[in-house]
């Protein structure tokens, strides 16, 4: 709250300072041709035509410009600066004003005439006459003109951020667009087949100028200021928790292409060029130009096959000197083919300025799921409760690792421990375990493929507990039992988001154990508000399985090294021709084609700061009941590691009978004496069972609950 207010008397005082330093330049015209403003009104006038001589009369005015920028604040934090530069430009401008003057007249008789105001004879008034006599003094005339317009030229380069080469290049693209006019219209035009056979190349030419060309980052309102407090849940369950400031993360300025249209509409034409050459009738209807990729809108002529369009993606990849070109046919919703071709320079979308759009701001969901922009621009942010689970498949380096921590992210910056936990799995131990220690978490980050497979055991136990006090309670699913009970002393049920970043490490280890729980909590978990995020690099059949992907409906994949894992990541091609570094294929169950997105970039550095933020602003406190779940049920795998398929049984038998031999084994089981016999020592071994006492039966030194509770994790509770 100190720090909202601390911004919003900031730009008051910019305000005020800005409406005072408009007025009195307004006095001072006033001052400059009126005698109706008093001594004050005398003195500026004098002061003004003294000291700038024709420049007093300009002075007023750049005073005005440098007060309205304070008042709309353009120039944010660097107002002074580029004043100074202005003021610069106008002394720089009275100065070569005099230099003309210089050799005439002596420099005390020209002192004397500014200060009796003899203005006809000294254009730049003192200030002139003080900068042009030295000036003179040192470079001489032509010294000083090239000196004097050099300072103009480089403090109006400081002022703007225009670089020379962009300038020289914008003159060139210019000369070169008026040339390339003029040839076309000396050429004959020539009859086109297809459609449009009228049109000449001239009128091609003039049409390809006039193609609606959609920017991402222009022609868009400017977002407005969120104030942080706005962006927690309305209803907040605990008001102890202290949510992180927006101020944690950097903020990235977009980068401007200067040549990005000069460019766009050269590869519109190579398009069309390329397609009359194979004798396909189409053109450029609209572009719209993405962080990454820009999209190219082709319509076809009637009769022409899309799949003619789709088979020339290389020929259009080498006419564009480009790799990597991606062909959506049909784009959904319009009549026409999209040609994705990859931008030049690439920029990054800003994952704090996705965090200030209105549909993150907006979302009444405790899961938003922030991705990225799309091709247009607008924002990507849909929520996991709605998917209710999700895959994700991308090579190292495509941006895998950078999704997840904002996906992380976006929900620690909305919702508190008290609606969300998470258990975060990292078999590779680097990429998650920065967030341990966070109050969000029910256990720390796990890194072994075994405590994984138990957390996973556990969270197909917590379903089970949760659909029974649903049906306790007569409600469908976790939104409804905490509405229900929100009033009562009841416990309420958090959503719990399971994140797996490898998968394919822990299908390495436990394939079959790991598979079943995914696919149990894939198919029954969404009601109980547990959901997953699986992620692999290596989105084989073997890791994906058919099993996972059929309960697992919502897709991401990031630049994948071949078509065949493109297909088994998005069931089709396309994601081996993406760009890395963010570049994705987000394709939800609700969407009949994948969108392409520029995910949402946050660096190791801004996640630190935050993780570091929420772990010194509020408590962290595991879940020892969980944490004690899987440490029993590692203990009990460990014991029953590579034991016969029947050792769980027999056990069960000799506790029943109450003691353990090898015949009572065969009888029971139906197995010959030498695996009974195995089975016998292995109990042995565990000390299940006593030792061999000759004749007599062996001992059971063990009760059905010992095994239940290693079965289980804890004691079982009767269903009454």
């Amino acid at each position: 709250m100190k720090e909202k207010n601390k911004i919003k008397d900031k730009q008051y005082n910019k305000e005020i300072l800005g409406i005072i330093i408009v007025s009195f330049g307004i006095l001072s015209i006033i001052s400059l041709f009126s005698d109706k403003t008093g001594i004050i009104g005398v003195v500026l006038k004098k002061t003004y035509l003294t000291l700038m001589g024709f420049g007093g009369y300009a002075f007023p005015i750049i005073i005005i410009i440098i007060g309205g920028l304070y008042i709309t604040n353009q120039f944010k934090s660097n107002e002074f600066t580029r004043s100074i530069y202005l003021l610069v430009i106008f002394f720089c401008l009275l100065t070569l004003l005099d230099i003309k003057n210089q050799g005439d007249i002596i420099f005390s008789t020209k002192i004397k005439q500014s200060l009796l105001l003899q203005q006809d004879e000294l254009a730049g008034g003192l200030i002139g006459v003080i900068f042009g006599s030295l000036f003179y003094k040192l470079f001489g005339s032509v010294g000083s003109y090239v000196i004097l317009l050099l300072m103009i030229f480089i403090s109006i380069l400081l002022s703007t951020k225009v670089r020379v080469k962009d300038i020289f290049n914008d003159i060139k693209t210019k000369y070169m667009s008026i040339n390339g006019k003029k040839v076309e219209n000396r050429e004959s035009s020539k009859a086109r087949g297809g459609y449009n056979t009228s049109q000449s190349k001239s009128k091609s030419s003039s049409r390809n100028e006039n193609i609606l060309i959609y920017n991402y980052n222009e022609n868009k309102t400017e977002q407005r200021r969120i104030k942080h407090k706005q962006m927690g849940r309305a209803k907040q369950a605990t008001s102890d928790y202290v949510l992180p400031k927006l101020s944690l993360l950097d903020d990235y300025e977009p980068i401007h292409d200067i040549h990005s249209k000069k460019n766009i509409l050269n590869n519109a034409k190579r398009i069309e060029e390329t397609m009359k050459s194979f004798n396909i009738d189409a053109r450029i209807s609209q572009i719209n130009k993405g962080p990454t990729v820009t999209c190219y809108e082709l319509q076809l002529a009637p009769g022409i096959k899309v799949n003619r369009v789709v088979g020339l993606s290389d020929d259009l990849a080498l006419n564009l000197a480009t790799s990597d070109i991606r062909i959506e046919a049909p784009i959904p919703g319009k009549s026409a083919v999209g040609i994705e071709v990859p931008n030049r320079i690439k920029d990054s979308v800003s994952l704090k300025n996705m965090l200030k759009s209105d549909e993150y701001i907006k979302s009444n969901s405790n899961l938003p799921l922030l991705l990225g922009q799309d091709i247009s621009g607008n924002p990507i942010i849909s929520t996991i409760d709605r998917m209710p689970h999700l895959l994700i498949a991308g090579a190292t380096g495509s941006g895998k690792s950078v999704c997840i921590n904002s996906i992380i992210i976006g929900i620690l910056f909305k919702s508190t421990p008290h609606n969300v936990k998470f258990i975060l799995i990292d078999p590779k131990i680097v990429e998650l375990s920065i967030y341990n220690g966070i109050p969000h978490l029910l256990t720390p980050v796990i890194t072994k493929p075994k405590e994984a497979a138990a957390a996973l055991g556990w969270a197909v136990e917590e379903m089970e507990r949760r659909y029974k006090l649903f049906a306790k309670n007569n409600v469908k699913d976790s939104n409804a039992y905490n509405s229900r009970i929100d009033d009562a002393k009841e416990e309420m049920l958090p959503d719990i988001v399971i994140i797996i970043d490898e998968l394919a490490d822990l299908m390495m280890v436990a394939a079959e154990e790991i598979e079943d729980y995914i696919s149990r909590l894939a198919q029954m978990a969404r009601a109980a508000g547990i959901h997953l995020i699986i992620a692999t690099q290596r989105p084989s059949v073997d890791v994906i399985t058919g099993t996972i992907k059929a309960n697992i409906p919502s897709r991401i994949s990031f630049a994948v090294s071949s078509q065949i894992d493109s297909r088994t990541i998005l069931d089709m091609s396309g994601a081996e021709k993406l760009l890395r570094r963010g570049d994705m294929l987000f394709y939800p169950s609700s969407a009949p084609q994948p969108i392409r997105i520029q995910g949402a970039f946050i660096s190791d550095i801004e996640v630190e700061r935050v993780v570091a933020y929420i772990i010194d602003k509020n408590t962290t406190a595991y879940d020892e009941k969980i944490m004690e779940s899987i440490k029993s049920d590692i203990e009990f795998k460990n014991i029953t590691e590579d034991l016969d398929e029947l050792f769980m049984e027999a056990v069960y038998i000799v506790i029943q009978e109450g003691q353990a031999s090898i015949s009572l084994l065969q009888r029971r089981l139906r197995i010959g004496y030498a695996r009974a016999a195995r089975i016998v020592d292995s109990m042995e071994e565990r000390n299940i069972i006593g030792g061999f006492e000759g004749s007599k039966p062996r001992k059971v030194l063990i009760t059905k609950d010992d095994v239940d509770s290693l079965l289980k994790g804890r004691q079982y509770e009767n269903d009454s």
